[in-house]
């Protein structure tokens, strides 16, 4: 069933678990998304990056996951993923996401209160829930490139400030993740996430979080974190079973029988996340 992200991550909230957020760029990701998370009984996100969005179009994007989560016999919601430009974001939700992200991290504090401000007041008359980013998480992601010398994390007062002027309905904070695959072992502010958790009550979302250590992410979920953004460890997966599969069946031109294999390596590892998040179940 399509539900708002604030359904679930809400219910993520109060009871102290996480749900996996995973990004989505062809049939097969959403297929293998939707099959784990009925598999699991968990609540999930269909996101779709800028990049996805200019590779299947919003239109294909929008309707595969509308059509996953009408059939899904879970709480699905279908959101943006770090949402710069404002009028891409009014598109995807005319075409019926449930959930968006305003990305404003790269601005001036004001300047991110500002469009904030103005994507919350459009999403929140027609239902739809939005996720809003305060602090620089390292890496790339897209177009959107911070090295990292350049990252800073969330300021727990600023946090504050901009929830209350916002009304945002949950927040990405930067504590030390970064997008893409790590170079070494991503060292996470815990004190931090306690720190903010304890001056906001909405969800927080972990980006950056494919390549963080289960024992990690699991504390990060006990401190306050609701929301976890995965998407290289699918890509991993989805490549990986491709070559395996061409190593031993070079000769094959079939697009189904190469792309199934990847599909159920994806809906394995979303299988294991969801179980380490704690979301397993609770659909």
């Amino acid at each position: 069933m399509l539900v708002t992200g604030n359904e679930i991550l809400q219910d993520a909230h109060e009871k102290g678990y996480g749900v996996g957020a995973f990004n989505v760029n062809n049939m097969e990701i959403v297929q293998a998304i939707i099959e784990a998370a009925e598999e699991t009984n968990s609540p999930v996100i269909l996101q779709a990056s800028q990049g996805g969005l200019k590779y299947g179009g919003i239109e294909y994007v929008a309707e595969l996951g509308k059509l996953a989560a009408k059939n899904a016999r879970v709480p699905v919601a279908v959101h943006l993923d770090h949402g710069t430009d404002f009028q891409q974001i009014m598109l995807c939700i005319r075409h019926g996401f449930s959930s968006v992200m305003i990305d404003g991290s790269q601005l001036e504090l004001e300047d991110n209160i500002a469009i904030t401000k103005k994507v919350v007041e459009v999403a929140h008359a027609v239902g739809v829930s939005v996720e809003a980013e305060l602090g620089k998480i390292g890496g790339t992601e897209d177009n959107i490139s911070v090295d990292e010398k350049s990252a800073t994390f969330t300021d727990p007062e600023e946090a504050k400030y901009f929830v209350d002027e916002t009304q945002v309905d949950s927040l990405a904070i930067a504590v030390g993740t970064a997008h893409g695959v790590y170079k070494g072992e991503p060292d996470l502010d815990f004190d931090r996430i306690k720190t903010i958790r304890n001056k906001l009550d909405i969800p927080l979302v972990l980006h950056g979080s494919s390549g963080v250590s289960d024992k990690d992410i699991e504390k990060a979920i006990s401190l306050g974190i609701s929301k976890v953004n995965i998407d290289t460890d699918l890509r991993i997966a989805f490549t990986d079973a491709i070559k395996d599969f061409l190593r031993e069946d070079p000769d094959n031109i079939d697009p189904r029988k190469i792309l199934a294999p990847a599909r159920e390596a994806m809906k394995e590892v979303i299988k294991e996340k969801m179980n380490i998040f704690g979301s397993a179940g609770r659909a």
